[in-house]
C-alpha cells in the first residue's frame, strides 16, 4: 500500500474512534497496530518498539514531569496560592482577556510538557463566571502555551535545529521571531477576541487581603521560575527539577503558614488514565520508527519532482503530525536541510514553521492531551480554532518566505 494512503487511513481510524469517545491512547494504539500489520506484522518489531519506548529516558521524563507538575498544582491550590494569584492578577490587570493569553504564554517559557497542565487551572480560574466553552478554554491554553517555539533558545527543538542545520541561535531566532508576534496576533483575533466578558462589580479589599493575595502570587510564580532556572542553568531534566521544587515547596508553604497535607499531594496527582494515554502515544511514535514508516515518507518525497522548499515543508508537516514533538520533526528533517544547504536560514525556517504546525494539529502532542483531559473538552472541536490559526500563520509565512527567497 502507498505510504500516504496508509497514513491517511491510519489518521481516519483515529478520527472515527475519537468521534465514538474512545480514549485517545487506545485510538493511537489501534492506529499504530494497523500500520504495523500492513508494514511489518512481525512480533519482533512490536516487542522492539515496546522495549525502546520503556527504556528511553524521554518516556520517564515526560511521565514524571507531568506527575510532579500536577503535584505542584495541588500544592498551590490547597494552600490557596493559586486562587490568590488569580485575584492579584485581576487587580493588577482589569482586562481578563489579556490575562487569559498571558498566563499560558508565560508558563510556555518552561520547556516541559508539564507547563500545559500547570497553566490549565489558571485559565480555568481566570475564566470563572465567563461563558466560555471547555473547547475554547482548551484552545486558549494550548495555543498560547506554544508561542515561543520559534523564538526561545531553550526549547529542545530549537537547540537541535540550530545544531543540525548549522545556523547560530541568534541568526535563527532573528529569522523566525516574528512568527511569535504573528502567533500572538492571530491567536488574539481568532481565539480570545470573540469572548464576551460580563461586567463585574469591583470588589473592595482591605490592605491585609491585598498583601495576602500578593504573597499568594509570589508563592505561585516562584516555583515555576525556580524550575525554569534549574532546567536552564542547572542542567537537570524537567522531571528532576520539578520534583525537587515540589518537595522544597512543601516546606516553604509550611514556613509561611500555608501547610498542606503531603498525602493529598502525592496521591491526588496520580492519574492512571493520563499515564496510559501518554504511554500509548509514545509507543505509537516508536512503532513508526521501528516499522521505518518515517524513513519511507522522507524517501518518497526525496524521489518526487517537487521543489526543495515544498518537499521540506511537506515532510516536516507530516512528521510533526506523526510525532507530535519538536524533537521528532527536527531530528528527521533537519539533517535533510543540512544536506541540501548547510546554513540556509530559509530552508531551516520552512522546516521549523511547518514542523511546529504539524505538531500543533495532532493528537500525538502530549500537551494537547493534557489540556483536553483537564477541561474535559472534545479534542477535534478544540483543534478547530487552532487549525484556523495555523492556516493563517502558514499562509502569511509562505508568502513572505517566497517573496524573500
Amino acid at each position: 500500500m502507498n505510504i500516504f494512503l496508509l497514513l491517511t487511513i491510519a489518521l481516519l481510524i483515529i478520527i472515527v474512534m475519537l468521534r465514538f469517545k474512545i480514549p485517545i491512547g487506545i485510538c493511537m494504539l489501534v492506529s499504530g497496530l494497523f500500520i504495523w500489520a500492513l508494514r511489518s506484522a512481525s512480533p519482533f518489531s512490536l516487542s522492539q518498539a515496546f522495549y525502546e519506548t520503556f527504556t528511553l529516558p524521554r518516556t520517564y521524563d515526560i511521565i514524571f514531569a507531568l506527575y510532579f507538575v500536577m503535584c505542584l498544582e495541588i500544592e498551590l491550590r490547597l494552600s490557596g496560592s493559586l486562587d490568590d494569584m488569580v485575584k492579584s492578577l485581576r487587580r493588577m490587570c482589569s482586562d481578563v482577556k489579556i490575562l487569559l493569553a498571558a498566563m499560558p504564554a508565560f508558563l510556555g517559557l518552561l520547556p516541559s510538557v508539564g507547563g500545559a497542565r500547570f497553566s490549565a487551572p489558571i485559565v480555568e480560574e481566570l475564566s470563572s463566571g465567563i461563558n466560555i466553552s471547555p473547547e475554547r478554554k482548551a484552545a486558549i491554553n494550548f495555543w498560547f502555551r506554544h508561542l515561543f517555539e520559534f523564538s526561545s533558545p531553550i526549547i529542545p527543538g530549537m537547540i537541535m535545529a540550530c545544531s543540525i542545520a548549522g545556523v547560530t541561535f541568534g541568526e535563527f531566532i532573528s529569522h523566525l521571531c516574528w512568527l511569535t508576534v504573528l502567533a500572538i496576533v492571530i491567536g488574539w483575533f481568532v481565539i480570545i477576541r470573540p469572548i464576551k466578558i460580563p461586567d463585574k462589580h469591583k470588589v473592595v479589599e482591605t490592605a491585609a487581603q491585598i498583601r495576602h493575595e500578593r504573597n499568594g502570587l509570589l508563592l505561585a510564580l516562584l516555583p515555576v521560575t525556580a524550575v525554569f532556572l534549574v532546567v536552564v542553568f542547572g542542567g537537570l531534566n524537567a522531571s528532576t527539577a520539578t520534583g525537587a521544587v515540589v518537595i522544597a515547596w512543601i516546606f516553604v508553604l509550611a514556613a509561611v503558614g500555608r501547610r498542606v497535607k503531603v498525602k493529598e499531594i502525592f496521591l491526588g496527582a496520580f492519574d492512571w488514565k493520563m499515564t496510559l494515554n501518554i504511554c500509548c502515544i509514545l509507543y505509537f511514535i516508536q512503532m513508526l520508527s521501528v516499522t521505518q514508516v518515517l524513513d519511507e515518507i522522507v524517501m518518497a518525497f526525496q524521489a518526487s519532482p517537487l521543489p526543495i522548499p515544498v518537499i521540506i515543508a511537506c515532510v516536516s508537516f507530516i512528521i510533526g503530525i506523526l510525532t507530535g514533538m519538536s524533537q521528532g520533526h527536527v531530528a528527521i528533517v533537519m539533517p535533510i536541510v543540512a544536506a541540501m544547504g548547510t546554513g540556509s536560514l530559509n530552508l531551516a525556517g520552512v522546516a521549523m514553521a511547518f514542523g511546529v504546525a504539524g505538531q500543533m494539529l495532532t493528537p500525538t502532542h502530549v500537551c494537547l492531551i493534557v489540556t483536553t483531559d483537564y477541561f474535559k473538552s472534545d479534542l477535534l472541536r478544540t483543534l478547530q480554532p487552532v487549525l484556523i490559526c495555523e492556516i493563517i500563520l502558514l499562509t502569511i509565512f509562505s508568502a513572505y518566505t517566497f517573496l524573500m527567497w
